[in-house]
């Protein structure tokens, strides 16, 4: 049901969820869902995609895309070693280690 609703978004086709779709699909999913529930979540999906048909009808033809909606320049830290290499304290007190690395039983055969 939600694919085909988001292929009517974009073919410019109006879609919308009734009752009964809510039901099938949460047949589908194994939900329990009761029949107040089920309207309530259809009008809820229709809620969205009103507002995705709204988002589609914007012209966004001559807009370039953006990666954050201000024009802001993030402040970077320097790359300095803050803490020191406290492996062989951390492995100290583990069971078992090899070259470095944490030894753990295999768990799955």
């Amino acid at each position: 049901m939600l694919i085909c609703a988001f292929l009517g978004d974009i073919l410019g086709i109006s879609m919308s969820f009734s009752v009964s779709d809510i039901e099938k699909t949460a047949q589908l999913a194994r939900l329990s869902v009761t029949e107040e529930d089920c309207s309530f979540y259809a009008g809820q999906l229709n809620r969205i995609f009103e507002l995705v048909e709204q988002m589609s009808a914007v012209d966004t033809e001559n807009t370039e895309p953006m990666a954050h909606p201000q024009d802001i320049a993030l402040r970077l830290r320097e790359d300095i070693v803050t803490e020191h290499d406290q492996r062989e304290v951390f492995q100290s007190v583990a069971p078992a280690t090899e070259q470095g690395l944490y030894l753990v039983p295999k768990v799955i055969e």
